[in-house]
């Protein structure tokens, strides 16, 4: 996480730059009542990520539905990297490394009956990532 966080946007590979982006806009379409799948499934198909938006949207409503903590995020063109928004990077960057810590990790995360399925997700969206030609994350 600390790698990430209040780091500016900008700096970030074109992977990590993607899932800010994909979480600032999920975020956006809950605050006005729309559905996140629709505002970023574009998006995830222009990057080659069709194969990630499921586990990406799973990953953000468990965190939303079952989390231990309320995370904050940034607006769309704020340029630095909310604390929030460096604990989803971090983690998914564990799931890239297949960091066994993982699962501990997200128990400080989800309520205990969750963090099964967040793993899973969160190493689906890892496997779509590796598999995108277009995006890389710093491993």
């Amino acid at each position: 996480m600390y790698e990430f966080v209040d780091r500016p946007v900008t700096s970030l590979d074109n992977g990590s730059r993607f899932l800010v982006w994909s979480m600032r806009n999920w975020v956006a379409a809950c605050a006005e009542r729309q559905c996140p799948g629709s505002r970023i499934a574009e998006g995830f198909a222009r990057w080659g990520m069709l194969r990630g938006l499921h586990p990406f949207l799973r990953i953000m409503a468990l965190l939303n539905r079952h989390g231990l903590t309320n995370l904050e995020f940034c607006k769309l063109g704020c340029n630095h990297i909310a604390e929030g928004e460096a604990i989803i990077l971090g983690v998914i960057a564990s799931g890239l490394r297949c960091e066994r810590s993982l699962p501990g990790t997200l128990e400080c995360l989800v309520e205990e009956g969750w963090v099964g399925d967040l793993v899973c997700s969160i190493s689906e969206l890892a496997q779509a990532m590796r598999s995108s030609p277009k995006l890389s994350i710093s491993q």
